[in-house]
């Protein structure tokens, strides 16, 4: 049985792009996600924001492609934030310490997922 699609809604205004996907992001149909955040170095746009405030799961494929659409975005000069992740994405970005997809914000917290400690500092002062 095919699971329906997500939608991956794209709002473009002033060279910023904004993509509100809803429903379930995982291995079955983050294919919208990826497909939305792969054209976007083509067509020059600059700033891309991913309001995920619809989402209603999300696992770590769709983490997977945020990473790849990140680094090929910040690669061409462009930036990537995710606006309102649900809290199963946040917990999946702090255990992989892929904290800078948040921007400068703060995860919020979420009692159901206490935080990971932190990691000692390597030699050297790098973590």
């Amino acid at each position: 049985m095919r699971v329906p699609d997500t939608n991956a809604h794209r709002y473009d205004k002033n060279g910023r792009v904004l993509i509100a996907p809803a429903g379930e992001l995982d291995i079955s149909t983050v294919h919208s996600l990826r497909a939305a955040l792969a054209r976007h170095p083509q067509e020059g746009v600059r700033a891309i924001d991913i309001d995920l405030s619809a989402v209603t799961f999300c696992d770590c494929s769709a983490l997977g492609v945020l990473l790849a659409a990140w680094w090929r975005i910040t690669a061409a000069g462009g930036t990537l934030r995710l606006h309102h992740p649900p809290p199963a994405l946040v917990r999946i970005i702090d255990i992989t310490r892929s904290g800078f997809l948040l921007g400068d914000r703060p995860a919020p917290a979420d009692p159901a997922f206490p935080a990971v400690p932190a990691l000692p500092a390597a030699p050297g002062g790098v973590r």
